[in-house]
């Protein structure tokens, strides 16, 4: 019931759906017109506000540079490869997939590949309440990893966990159960403040290794220091900066959650 909470309410505080209520609570209060020209102006600005570019850059960065990439190879006894990347085999897809996240499938296999540790753990389980059946993304991963190269006896699963806190724990009993201690921690970048906190406080030494960046240094210079054209471009509202200002949100409420709830 947690999980399906978890997921259900925060829509209703990411701007999409807080918007949509503040539309609703305006129809309600029709007899009162400062109140309409109130909540719509106030919807306006908060949908134009995430939905801009420079908001949802900043917001992005603000998680996603918090671990970058090391100048020197890593090197530990196991790579954690988180669960998000990957969609599952259903009809019409002729395979596995990867989506915007499945750059940390490819990042943890080039891992692999250049001798950063010898075995990949592919860690996430389908969600208890979700009415799919497939393969877990471990599995999936799993697949996708000995597709591109990486040896099926170099591959760990661990297909039970719920998000990502379970991540942390169900992954650390493996690991503790096979003596390892140092770990590198792949994820996307802006999972990865959350991700590297819940791995380190079940006693692992962890080296972060993100993937999947949305700021980049050339696109953030872009936004900032922008030419004329590239200003007016970036006053104006799109989805894809909506949908990264949400992604951040969630990441932030994320993070709230698990420190209510003692996790982190």
């Amino acid at each position: 019931m947690f999980e399906y909470l978890s997921k259900l309410l925060p829509l209703f505080i990411y701007p999409v759906g807080l918007t949509c209520i503040l539309l609703i609570i305006l129809l309600i209060v029709n007899r009162h017109r400062k109140w309409q020209r109130g909540l719509l102006i106030v919807a306006l600005i908060l949908l134009w506000l995430s939905s801009n570019r420079w908001v949802s850059y900043a917001l992005a960065r603000s998680l996603e540079w918090r671990n970058l990439p090391s100048e020197t190879p890593p090197s530990a006894e196991v790579i954690v490869l988180l669960g998000g990347g990957t969609e599952s085999q259903d009809s019409p897809r002729p395979m596995t997939e990867i989506n915007s996240a499945g750059d940390r499938v490819l990042y943890a296999s080039k891992l692999y590949q250049d001798g950063a540790a010898p075995v990949i753990l592919a860690s996430g389980g389908n969600l208890s309440f979700s009415s799919a059946r497939g393969e877990s993304p471990a599995e999936e991963m799993n697949d996708l990893l000995v597709f591109i190269g990486v040896p099926q006896d170099a591959i760990w699963l661990q297909p039970d966990s719920q998000n990502t806190y379970d991540d942390a724990v169900l992954s650390s009993e493996i690991l503790k159960e096979n003596d390892i201690k140092e770990i590198i921690l792949v994820t996307s970048a802006m999972h990865m403040p959350r991700a590297l906190a819940l791995f380190e406080a079940q006693g692992l030494t962890v080296i972060p290794a993100p993937a999947d960046f949305t700021v980049t240094e050339q696109n953030w210079q872009s936004a900032f220091k922008p030419s004329a054209g590239e200003f007016f471009i970036n006053l104006m509202p799109n989805a894809n900066s909506l949908g990264l200002t949400t992604s951040a949100l969630k990441e932030y409420f994320g993070m709230a959650i698990y420190r209510l709830r003692g996790w982190l």
